[in-house]
């Protein structure tokens, strides 16, 4: 397999779909790659795909998808269908790109890794976010050492499109999503982690259902997708109409971490706000810093030195870069990195350890949430597998282990 004629399979044909423009890259003498099957359960995805990429074979069967052998495939389904369908991609030593998060339930997510180490197949998975350039100039901030070490995180995420993303369809219900701080938020907890350097060993939350489960208008909308009903007009949160006939996930979501290097943090998630933005703030010994915005032409503020006075200008102000492509230019850095990994292995800016870390943490979390909001402890995994995935997979490729793979539900 090279990099010339890389055929690369897709399974699921939905809302991130549009990552298929990324899989279309001719060689033109150099690295090239297409698509060249798409699997969908759904007559209207196989319709989108046919139309999309009419050179591409489509069909509803993965074993099908499977028996054509793709080089590589990047898996788009929901989330509560990740592992039965990573899974059998891994089994048959195909490299998979699964989209965030890993899964909805730590078990299902401890699977695929098990999955990947016990096979020897290439996992990919798709956090985007540690591509976008806000996340990855904070970083350089903190990694350059001008805020010293890092002791806080804390970020707010207002989702002002709330309503119309995540709360007229299978997203409003905890059996299809588990909680939106893990569907939603698995981003923002990665991002956490990773400027932080270390992973959340105990974690306590609140939340509550504060609008939309009050909203009387419900719809089936299992006939169409969130293009057809999205409207900036769609408020005040309370006048939005056709909402999910079964809502029981929280709209409203406090969560707060201790890592495993001393580090605290906090994220916190709204689904009804009137603005649509995530605003991080990274304190130091030496200083501190803050996104204002999180899009190409919008700010990081750093502050190195003393104010005692409020609202002090910032010692240094950082304009983040990218472009409008997919997520600030994540999108593309993102399919590109996974189709490098599937032919030559490597190190990646994420890894799956840090994907099953973030739902990890969202899981326990929203146990906490509907419980007593009392502290949940996060187990850890196998050293094993931690040590496999962290260093980049090294012995990938397809061959299956002929060691017994560690029991995960031993480190619990």
């Amino acid at each position: 397999m090279t990099e010339l004629d890389l055929r690369v399979g897709i399974v699921g044909f939905g809302l991130r779909a549009g990552l298929w423009r990324y899989l279309e890259q001719p060689s033109n003498g150099a690295a090239g790659s297409r698509v060249s099957i798409v699997c969908d359960l759904s007559e209207r995805g196989r319709a989108d795909a046919a139309a999309k990429l009419p050179e591409a074979k489509v069909t509803a069967d993965l074993t099908e998808l499977i028996a054509e052998r793709p080089d590589a495939v990047v898996v788009l389904v929901p989330d509560f269908a990740h592992a039965e369908v990573v899974i059998p991609l891994l089994e048959a030593g195909i490299p998979a790109f699964c989209e965030k998060p890993l899964d909805i339930s730590l078990e299902a997510a401890d699977r695929i890794l098990e999955t990947a180490y016990r096979t020897g197949t290439r996992l990919y998975v798709g956090h985007n976010m540690r591509h976008m350039p806000v996340v990855r100039q904070m970083r350089e901030i903190i990694e350059s050492g001008r805020i010293g070490e890092v002791k806080a995180v804390w970020c707010r995420h207002f989702v002002g499109n709330g309503g119309d993303y995540y709360f007229k369809d299978w997203h409003a219900e905890r059996a299809k999503v588990n909680s939106l701080l893990l569907q939603k938020g698995a981003h923002d907890i990665d991002v956490i982690h990773w400027l932080a350097g270390g992973y959340t060993r105990s974690v306590s939350a609140i939340g509550s259902l504060s609008v939309y489960g009050d909203v009387a208008s419900r719809r089936d909308n299992s006939d169409r997708r969130m293009g057809d009903w999205f409207s900036a007009g769609n408020w005040p949160p309370a006048a939005q109409t056709d909402l999910n006939p079964v809502i029981d996930v929280e709209d409203l979501s406090m969560m707060q971490m201790v890592l495993d290097n001393g580090v605290l943090a906090s994220y916190q998630q709204c689904m009804f706000t009137p603005d649509y933005w995530r605003n991080y703030t990274v304190i130091g010994t030496e200083g501190r810093i803050e996104n204002y915005g999180d899009g190409p032409g919008e700010l990081i503020k750093i502050w190195t030195s003393r104010h005692t006075h409020s609202l002090p200008e910032p010692d240094e102000t950082l304009v983040i870069a990218g472009d409008d492509e997919g997520h600030g230019g994540a999108d593309p850095s993102l399919i590109a990195e996974f189709l490098r990994f599937a032919v030559s292995g490597g190190p990646t800016a994420t890894n799956p350890v840090a994907a099953r870390e973030a739902v990890a943490a969202g899981v326990l979390a929203a146990q906490s949430l509907r419980s007593d909001g009392g502290a949940r402890r996060v187990p850890e995994l196998p050293a094993e597998l931690r040590e496999y995935f962290e260093a980049g997979q090294p012995d990938s490729g397809g061959a299956v282990r002929a060691a017994t793979v560690p029991d995960v539900a031993a480190g619990r």
